[in-house]
């Protein structure tokens, strides 16, 4: 069955103007969307576009600088206030939203909730090179508690079976050695819990298995995660470049002809750390589907996040949690 995915219009740098094409691609593709914003800039956007789209009406918009949980509570018609209102009265099975993350995350909090046994939602995303890996969290939690990082295997393990299609995925915590006695206080009671939960826990990992073969699930608090996954990306697009620079900058003819063969296939690896080829991340443990997007998205990066959320949602992605976490 198609899943309905209500679209915040309004949110994100390029907003309404690529959100609506976006919409526009992801619905030319199957997926049933609902523009979320304010309907007479919105119906001239698809004027514009030669397209047509229900269009949920909501007059304001939350900006950047507004405080996230009062935003929420105070601007009832914001874009993002009615989208996720829309998945809280089952009228949408999903959301997508490039706009300020922070008002994604109070609006998914306090209006969606929470999946009975998830004390933290999180957002997970898919580090690409390599062996795909999900890692969660990425943002949400910069503090969490040994049981908060449980639900995150669970969480993530289910994602992993969703969307990189493993049957059993394999969770690790990620931690300073491998050895069960390693870390703070936290990853230890973590450990032994994730040893309690119905993944498949394989142990702590480090920094260096993001993206091998030992691991599809790296469980973390946000804080660390996030330095974890902008890191290794940062690090994957420099070695790339300079990649690329050494062997622009050498004018020998016989290796400028095996170059030609070579920088092709760099530029596809530079292209899978593109954001816009994921679209964005899933905020896991809601009672609905949620995507956050970066707030640059473009209308490829609207199109994909409502694919994303549209893919997760009809799979079932919120009740495998909720069935994960009863155990």
């Amino acid at each position: 069955m198609t899943a309905r995915i209500a679209l915040d219009a309004m949110g994100g740098d390029h907003a309404p103007a690529q959100t609506v094409l976006g919409a526009l691609d992801a619905a030319a593709s199957g997926v049933e969307v609902v523009l979320v914003g304010d309907t007479p800039v919105l119906e001239g956007e698809l004027a514009a576009a030669g397209g047509a789209l229900p269009i949920a009406h909501a007059p304001e918009v939350v900006g950047m600088g507004d405080d996230p949980a009062s935003a929420i509570r105070e601007k009832k018609g914001a874009s993002v206030t009615v989208a996720a209102r829309l998945v809280a009265g089952g009228d949408a099975a999903g959301m997508v939203s490039a706009g300020s993350t922070g008002a994604a995350l109070a609006a998914a909090a306090i209006l969606i909730g929470r999946l009975p046994g998830v004390s933290r939602p999180a957002i997970a995303a898919v580090f690409p090179m390599g062996n795909p890996t999900v890692v969660l969290d990425i943002g949400a939690n910069v503090e969490v508690r040994p049981q908060t990082l449980a639900e995150f295997g669970v969480m993530g393990s289910v994602l992993a079976e969703i969307h990189l299609g493993i049957e059993r995925p394999r969770v690790g915590l990620l931690n300073i050695g491998e050895e069960a006695g390693k870390g703070r206080a936290l990853e230890k009671e973590a450990h032994a819990l994730l040893g309690e939960m119905p993944i498949d826990f394989v142990g702590n990992v480090e920094g260096r298995d993001l993206g091998s073969d030992r691991v599809d699930v790296i469980v973390t608090d946000g804080f660390t995660g996030n330095v974890l996954l902008k890191t290794a990306e940062g690090t994957a697009r420099t070695v790339a470049r300079l990649v690329v620079e050494t062997m622009a900058s050498d004018a020998d003819p016989a290796f400028q002809e095996a170059a030609g063969t070579v920088l092709p296939r760099l530029m596809g690896v530079r292209e899978r750390f593109d954001p816009e080829a994921h679209g964005g991340a899933h905020l896991v443990g809601a009672r609905g589907t949620v995507v956050i997007c970066h707030g640059s998205s473009s209308r490829v990066a609207i199109a994909n996040a409502l694919r994303l959320a549209a893919a997760g949602a009809e799979q079932g992605l919120t009740a495998k949690i909720e069935a994960g976490l009863r155990g």
